[in-house]
């Protein structure tokens, strides 16, 4: 039988889920909850005011900004190994 979690916990669970850096699978690991369980919580308490939507807009903005940085980073990898090639400060 399954751990009864407090209304509090759940709560937190989708406070945390929504606005922290983490991906979902990580924040479920790190609360000891399984991934559709987190998600059923998220869909459940998505409109309520868990999470403001101050803080959805800036846990939005972040996720943007993560995945710019990581496509920055991808795309530095590739000049930095491009044979033959040298910055522009060498030439």
């Amino acid at each position: 039988m399954g751990l009864k979690r407090t209304d509090a916990f759940r709560q937190d669970a989708v406070r945390i889920a929504l606005t922290s850096g983490p991906s979902r699978k990580q924040v479920a690991d790190d609360l000891g909850v399984g991934m559709s369980t987190l998600n059923k919580l998220i869909t459940a308490h998505r409109d309520t005011d868990v999470v403001s939507n101050e803080d959805l807009s800036l846990a939005k903005e972040n996720d943007r900004l993560r995945r710019e940085i990581r496509l920055l980073k991808e795309e530095r990898e590739v000049l930095k190994n491009c044979p033959g090639s040298q910055p522009a400060c060498v030439r």
